[in-house]
């Protein structure tokens, strides 16, 4: 298994062939909100584990390995709480004039799952929150960016708003990947992963160094402005909050085996973040199969130890996209107040 250095054009969901990603954001006027958008290539699997208390999704029950349509044409992670979802109304529009999408008499319906994180008011205007004209331009955004493009990182797309520790400091847009050499004989298997991390709870430090840390955030405690959130003994009421994450990868996976990915690679967001899957969280996962690669199925048992490691790189590849969301975060000033960057006791 080979994990990428988290640095300028690398380790990056994008590493996953035909995936692509696109942010559109606004940060004046009373804006801090945006969108990110995944776009797959076409005939893409997905599904999707939603497990925190508080979510806020779209065209998530279509996801489910037992209805109609086993494919996703686009992936939205949206500011704006459940406003914000209006954006998937653009992305699916993008997507219905590319012809992609589910074929039905007169035309398609594209499949555009969406979920959001609640960052209403950060920039001190509680109406600013991303709709359809947003989720249209990120979808072009992503078309446009190309194979393999970098891919934004920190204070952008959904990220733009995002808090973390109890609304202590910024977060922001994190993403990684992984590569595993031996599950199966038509070539590299890789696992992605972004992440919009929106989390009540802190940062954990996982000892591991080399490239399991992202530059800029070392193994150790956070250093809170009193407690560590899940010691904290909650007087107020907690702030709404939300991690998002989307994991993609080459293989090819089924629906049920998708479904099954995106359930592993909560263990990493546990991970990375405490608390976390908290009532105040819509802590959402989605899973993305491009099927390019067929995982090494010569026994049952061979079946079974490809789908074990390559879930087993969902939710490392989910850590770390988390992690380097918050080391990318830049500290910000609005109307509504002051939020710091991250950064670990000690510094």
């Amino acid at each position: 298994m080979t994990v990428h250095p988290m640095s300028a054009g690398q380790a990056a969901i994008t590493d996953v062939p035909g995936v692509r990603v696109g942010h559109t954001q606004k940060y004046d006027d009373g804006w801090l909100s945006g969108v990110t958008v995944v776009l797959p290539p076409p005939g893409t699997v997905g599904s999707v584990d939603v497990r925190g208390g508080g979510p806020g999704t779209h065209e998530t029950d279509a996801l489910d390995p037992t209805t109609l349509v086993s494919t996703v044409d686009a992936v939205v992670l949206a500011g704006g709480s459940a406003f914000g979802l209006a954006s998937a109304h653009g992305a699916q529009r993008w997507c219905e004039e590319q012809g992609r999408g589910f074929p039905v008499p007169g035309g398609v319906v594209p499949i555009v799952p969406a979920a959001a994180i609640f960052d209403l008011g950060r920039g001190g205007d509680f109406a600013a929150r991303p709709d359809e004209a947003m989720g249209y331009a990120a979808a072009a955004a992503a078309h446009a960016s190309g194979e393999h493009a970098d891919v934004g990182r920190g204070n952008v797309g959904a990220g733009t708003g995002a808090l973390l520790g109890r609304g202590q400091f910024k977060g922001g847009i994190g993403t990684s990947s992984i590569t595993l050499d031996n599950i199966s004989n038509e070539g590299p298997v890789i696992v992605g992963a972004i992440a919009v991390v929106n989390a009540l709870g802190a940062p954990m430090g996982i000892a591991g160094g080399g490239n399991s840390t992202p530059e800029g955030l070392e193994p150790g405690s956070a250093r809170l402005r009193e407690e560590r959130p899940s010691a904290q003994r909650v007087s107020d009421p907690p702030d709404l909050n939300t991690t998002l994450v989307v994991v993609a990868t080459n293989a090819v996976l089924d629906p049920a085996e998708c479904k099954r990915t995106a359930g592993a690679a909560h263990a990493g967001l546990a991970r990375a973040l405490n608390p976390s899957h908290t009532l105040a969280d819509g802590d959402t996962v989605f899973a993305l199969a491009t099927g390019a690669v067929v995982l090494d199925r010569s026994s049952e048992q061979a079946r079974q130890v490809s789908l074990i490691t390559l879930q087993s790189a969902a939710a490392e590849a989910t850590r770390l996209a988390i992690l380097d969301g918050v080391a990318q975060a830049k500290s910000i000033t609005t109307p509504a107040g002051d939020f710091p960057a991250y950064r670990p006791a000690g510094e």
